[in-house]
């Protein structure tokens, strides 16, 4: 049999809620708890032959794995974050046995503490912006014709260029004032740097991609002020809740220095 090893995806606040039975973990192996005081750690084996260090370097360079593995690794966290304040573990966090997760949990139990009583009754939003660049390049007026097409060319190149950088301060302009508008509803805010085109599948600048976390008890304002920032020459487009990613970084360190190995 395989050796396997411990695939951390989260860490809660007290010892209640049980794993998700119906929400299967990487690999399609079963979610278990590893508790320590008042934390519990959401962990399930993986077998060290896919998942110890030589090929889960060779598998993070198949976009494929890497999708599906985020896929699992995602659906555990919301589910464990819908029943209980969550920090969600970076991907591929792998010890190479429960009790160094154990030991985890003693020795950053302050830390962890500190960090879920920041999300409890809170939930983080996203915001992303989009600006349509063509849609606001042909602005510049007609260039006079001077009887030689290339001259009127050149002219009429330079007016774009001069209108695509208007429009470029424009929209980062606005996105400022949006995400200053989502901060003051929000409990804390961050400004994530904009997708590239590729994964984002779409050709229009992405001004801001921002997450917000947010009072449960103030969904509805948020949600009314992102519809307000709406329908002014640019795309707003809200997702979540989620579970607060971006709000529980805590350098755990490497798994491997974790556990010594």
């Amino acid at each position: 049999m395989a050796e396997s090893g411990t695939y951390l995806y989260a860490i809660a606040r007290d010892a209640g809620p049980a794993p998700p039975d119906d929400v299967p973990g990487v690999a399609g192996a079963p979610v278990r708890t590893i508790t320590h005081d008042d934390l519990v750690a959401y962990v399930s084996p993986v077998p060290l032959d896919l998942f110890g260090e030589e090929p889960l370097r060779r598998s993070l360079e198949d976009l494929d794995w890497v999708g599906e593995t985020a896929r699992a690794h995602h659906r555990v966290v919301e589910a464990v974050a819908r029943r209980a304040p969550t920090a969600p573990v970076r991907l591929v966090t792998i010890y190479s046995a429960e009790e160094q997760v154990r030991d985890l949990l003693h020795r950053r139990h302050d830390d962890l503490t500190a960090v879920l009583a920041r999300v409890a009754g809170r939930r983080e939003w996203g915001v992303k912006v989009y600006a349509d660049p063509a849609g606001s390049s042909p602005a510049a007026e007609e260039p006079a014709d001077t009887g030689r097409p290339g001259t009127a060319y050149l002219r009429r190149r330079q007016a774009g260029l001069r209108s695509r950088d208007d429009a470029w301060r424009a929209a980062v302009a606005y996105a400022e004032h949006a995400h200053a508008v989502l901060a003051s509803v929000a409990v804390a805010a961050h400004r994530h740097r904009p997708q590239d085109p590729q994964l984002s599948g779409r050709d229009d600048w992405m001004v801001l991609n921002g997450a917000y976390l947010v009072g449960e008890d103030r969904d509805e304002e948020f949600a009314a002020a992102v519809d307000a920032l709406r329908g002014q020459g640019v795309e707003v487009e809200l997702t979540g809740p989620w579970a607060p990613y971006s709000f529980t970084a805590l350098d755990l360190g490497p798994a491997g220095e974790e556990d010594g190995r």
